[in-house]
């Protein structure tokens, strides 16, 4: 259902349209993160969070469950399991695209397996084990570079060198024969941590690479030669990618992150948002996960981290015009609002959408009519079509028969900021939602967004598409009005629609045109 030239992210059995820009909402359920550690420590309180996340305009959702701030205290798998699992079974229930942001492949390999579709590793695969969980799923990768950027470190920087590693292994086996200790693989992972640590701990210190200087002492530019900078960063990036893909990994499935704050200073992580364009042009999706960074205080004068998120809003815009597409961030709705009203204006993006009218009140048919009207006077949107209205049985607990119809649209409205227009409609028009009746009782009108092009997205609020869209005869057969084939031209957005006895809320009459211009 997406534009050829579209380019898509694919994750599991998710196909993120990357025509626009897309938020990835920072859910830690940690107790010592560095700008939020706490306040979703509980499964109950991040579940709620993840969901007020979606409904807040997230298309992605990140789960954490260790901290990487200076100083993190490493959390060993099971303890990181116990965490964020119970989170990302209930955000994925609901429908959700979620993230899961460790470094522990089995960690990883239990989160995929119930259900994440994207894996997150701040050691951008650096662990074999790690691109095994990548090619046994069909998970969305990303890479993400944590290190120095002075070249005075292995570009695999948060992990064992080779020769470490086997002495580690060694030395592992050795004592857990005799003495029950760690094995290999943890004294592995805890080497990464310390190693991890220490970069963390170097960045946040302001040591790490040296700046550009003349003779004399005094610095020649106000940042470093971006150069030997972005060799670093996008060497590693493109380096893991390319193994990623020698192991079996589709290059559709990595998103590449430049991991700003991790081991880099201030004047770096500027280098680096200013070089966004050279990363783009490695071909995969780039992430911009900057919010609430040292970097982000030090160019907009906000000392405390949970106090950024403007700026972070800044930030990533400038990301996204240089064209970055994942914008990895706490403050969702902040966000999401500088976004969508900065795309509608900076980039034409009409897309076609379908709503779903019905009415079982008063003049049904003046109802259908004037909220056509007020639809199509919905800012950066247009009625391109309409079907004939019908009489339908009732459904879903309604008592009386209703009048529906369907409208084709153009919109150049985010999903959620078009939802908003639509039951603004409704209200327009007297639609109560009286408590119990969970929408189904009587109503003026009734404006359910069923489809729109490119677009996927779950929550309480708003899910696309319609879930019970293949069920409902009261919107196939006015769609066959619109188009000559509903059924095919679904099935092509993953949409099945029952045989016409199993549907509910059966067309009975033909009640005309609807004339509303």
């Amino acid at each position: 259902m997406l534009r050829e030239d579209q380019m898509t992210w694919r994750c599991g059995k998710h196909e993120i349209s990357l025509a626009r820009p897309r938020i990835m909402g920072v859910l830690n359920v940690t107790p010592d993160s560095f700008s939020d550690g706490g306040t979703h420590a509980s499964p109950d309180a991040a579940i709620e969070w993840g969901l007020k996340l979606l409904d807040d305009g997230a298309d992605i959702i990140d789960v954490g469950g260790e901290s990487t701030r200076p100083g993190f205290r490493p959390v060993s798998p099971d303890e990181e399991a116990k965490r964020v699992i119970p989170v990302i079974r209930a955000l994925t229930d609901a429908g959700a695209v979620v993230s899961v942001d460790t470094r522990h492949p089995e960690v990883a390999r239990l989160a995929v397996k119930l259900g994440a579709s994207i894996v997150n590793d701040v050691t951008g695969f650096t662990n074999p084990e790690m691109v095994r969980v990548a090619v046994e799923s069909d998970c969305g990768c990303v890479v993400m570079h944590a290190g120095e950027v002075s070249g005075r470190t292995p570009r695999r920087s948060v992990t064992l060198d080779s020769s470490a590693a086997a002495r580690a292994a060694a030395h592992a086996k050795d004592d857990a024969e005799k003495h029950d200790e760690p094995t290999a693989a943890e004294a592995a992972d805890a080497a990464a941590a310390e190693r991890l640590d220490e970069v963390m701990r170097r960045s946040a210190r302001g040591v790490t690479s040296p700046t550009v200087t003349l003779a004399g002492g005094n610095r020649r530019f106000t940042l470093p030669d971006s150069g030997p900078i972005m060799r670093h960063v996008m060497g590693f990036l493109g380096d893991q990618a390319r193994e990623l893909m020698r192991a079996g990994v589709s290059r559709d499935c990595i998103c590449i992150d430049p991991g700003p704050g991790f081991g880099k200073l201030a004047d770096e992580d500027v280098v680096i948002q200013r070089a966004n364009a050279k990363m783009v042009s490695m071909g995969y999706p780039v992430m911009c996960a900057v919010s609430r960074k040292r970097f982000v205080g030090a160019v907009s004068g906000v000392t405390e981290a949970p106090a950024r998120d403007a700026a972070t809003a800044g930030v990533c815009i400038a990301a996204v015009e240089a064209g970055a597409r994942i914008l990895r961030v706490h403050d969702v709705a902040g966000v999401s609002q500088a976004l969508n009203s900065y795309w509608s204006v900076a980039h034409p993006d009409p897309r076609r959408a379908f709503v779903a009218l019905g009415s079982n009140v008063g003049d049904r048919l003046d109802y259908l009519r004037r909220a056509i009207s007020l639809i199509n006077a919905i800012p950066l949107t247009c009625v391109t079509g309409v079907s004939r209205a019908y009489e339908t049985d009732p459904a879903y607990g309604i008592a009386m028969p209703v009048a529906n119809a369907v409208a084709e649209i153009r919109t150049e409205l985010a999903p959620l900021v078009l939802i908003d227009e639509l039951l603004g409609v409704e209200k327009k028009l007297g639609r109560t939602r009286p408590a119990g009746q969970e929408g189904h009782g009587p109503r003026t009108i009734d404006c359910d967004l069923l489809w729109m092009e490119g677009e996927t997205h779950a929550g309480r609020k708003l899910a696309l598409p319609h879930p019970r869209l293949g069920e409902r005869d009261f919107v196939i057969v006015p769609m066959e009005d619109l188009m000559h084939d509903p059924e095919r031209f679904l099935a092509h957005a993953g949409i099945s629609v029952l045989p016409r006895e199993q549907r509910v809320g059966l067309v009975r009459a033909d009640l005309g045109e609807i004339s509303w211009e």
